[in-house]
């Protein structure tokens, strides 16, 4: 895709990445918080994140990749050390090749952070979500009320 940037997530992307998440709310896609103080806290600032990635089509901010790494008492579950990934890409901008894209830039992220594995939970019933992360090679490794846990072996 000609016009598509992938680049770091930088805090005054935070009103733009929020509109993102609230495209997907409406969209039924999404039930957690989507605030531009929530972004700020949870993605782009997170003292646990390795990356936040943003992927912007024709100057629109259309997408975001969070790479954390799992420590201790993490509400996710995961294994510490390992990373925890999440994929929110706006529902107009789906099936465009900008999760691949940016999930090029996280494996690189996780190659350079030492990361063994990474961890994406998704909701069972995301049929989308599930099918991306195992295009992107995750495997299934837990499951729990509501939820898939799909692995990447690094």
């Amino acid at each position: 895709m000609e016009n598509l940037v992938i680049r770091k997530a930088v805090l005054s992307d935070a009103e733009a990445l929020s509109e993102v998440l609230e495209e997907l709310t409406v969209a039924g896609k999404r039930t957690r918080p989507s605030d531009v103080d929530f972004v700020r806290a949870n993605y782009i600032a997170d003292p646990d994140s390795i990356r936040c990635t943003v992927a912007v089509l024709n100057a629109q901010l259309v997408g975001l990749q969070s790479l954390k790494r799992a420590v201790e008492r993490n509400p996710y579950g995961v294994s510490v050390g390992w990373g925890v990934i999440g994929t929110h890409i706006r529902p107009s901008a789906a099936r465009l090749g900008i999760g691949r894209a940016l999930f090029r830039e996280t494996l690189l992220a996780t190659l350079a952070a030492g990361l063994s594995h990474i961890d994406a939970t998704i909701g069972a019933r995301n049929a989308e979500g599930l099918a991306y992360y195992e295009a992107m090679g995750f495997v299934d490794y837990r499951q729990s009320a509501g939820t898939v846990s799909k692995k990447f072996a690094v």
